[in-house]
């Protein structure tokens, strides 16, 4: 007998690679992914511009990719002593506008590079409400807490998001014919906007990569992220103290049925053994001086050089200089 209803995932419709070159973006549910993508040693940038929720900003910083756009002081604001940019998270903020452009530099600098010769963007949609600031009449991506009147709040329809990214997946796919694209649907509860706001956000969501992925059948795909938290495991149990995120229980079963849908047994072999050594990497010594302990990390050195051997496309050369310098 079942006691819960089990969510149709899509086994080996697609196979990621070490090979790859992706590129997160979104909402908790691509930060959460993508930080276990690179601790597994692929080849990812994850959120450049720091969690973003909305369709209409997510778009917006793939064009700035695309365009290969730098940022100037005119696009940042100073509030409350420091200095922020409406397109990032708060991360980026700084008390100078120079520390607060260089941060956002550097993260486009490196997305940028990735871009360029990209085969997967795997996008998270977090809410379908947007910010407009009422003085630049532009949709942000981080209020900054910022006053509620400074901004026009409203929710995006269906015929906006698709319109908007049937162009702008064309425009991609005219210049990376070979790109995929991986949605997905946060399943994180955004109470701001109402628990029945947050469903009609989440059913505009919902239906708008429908219908995408109807538009584009071999290069848009949908992982059900929304759909395990709420339907399978269904439970307040899987949720963090605020009711609203994913616990680290849920987010460990959405990372493994994620793996299931999208990794080969080869890409397994080389997580599992990269995963041995990174688990060594992680120990704390009682004696960081003694021989003993230098011994142990000679030791790493020598199997992380084996995986490189193995495996040569694996990026280790930071995991080696770590050894070095302990």
């Amino acid at each position: 007998m079942e006691f819960r209803t089990l969510v149709d995932l899509p086994y080996k419709e697609l196979a990621l690679t070490h090979f790859d070159k992706m590129l997160l973006l979104g909402s908790c549910f691509a930060e959460n992914i993508g930080n276990r993508l690179v601790s597994n040693k692929f080849n990812c940038e994850v959120n450049p511009f720091g969690v973003i929720y909305n369709p209409a900003s997510i778009a917006y910083g793939l064009r700035c990719l695309e365009e290969k756009r730098t940022f100037m002081g005119a696009d940042l604001f100073e509030y409350k002593g420091l200095y922020h940019s409406f397109m990032h998270h708060s991360s980026f903020s700084a008390s100078s506008e120079a520390e607060c452009l260089n941060k956002i530099n550097t993260s486009m600098t490196s997305a940028i590079s990735q871009f360029q010769e990209l085969n997967y963007l795997l996008i998270t949609f977090g809410t379908a409400y947007i910010y407009e600031h009422k003085r630049t009449r532009t949709v942000v991506a981080n209020c900054h807490k910022l006053p509620d009147k400074e901004f026009y709040r409203r929710l995006l329809s269906v015929d906006e998001i698709v319109q908007m990214y049937v162009v702008l997946i064309n425009d991609l796919l005219k210049k990376k014919p070979d790109l995929k694209f991986i949605f997905s649907v946060s399943p994180i509860r955004h109470v701001k906007d109402g628990m029945h706001g947050n469903q009609l956000s989440k059913a505009t969501l919902l239906l708008s990569l429908d219908a995408l992925k109807k538009k584009f059948p071999e290069h848009v795909f949908y992982f059900p992220s929304y759909e395990l938290v709420i339907d399978e495991l269904r439970d307040y149990r899987f949720y963090a103290d605020d009711m609203l995120h994913p616990s680290s229980v849920a987010v460990d079963y959405l990372w493994e049925s994620f793996g299931n849908c999208y990794f080969s047994q080869e890409t397994k072999q080389i997580m599992k053994e990269w995963g041995e050594i990174n688990k060594a990497l992680q120990h704390k010594p009682f004696d960081p001086n003694g021989e003993q302990y230098q011994l142990f990390l000679s030791q790493i050195v020598l199997k992380i050089k084996q995986l490189k051997e193995k495996y040569p496309f694996l990026e280790v050369e930071k995991e080696i200089k770590l050894c070095r310098t302990l």
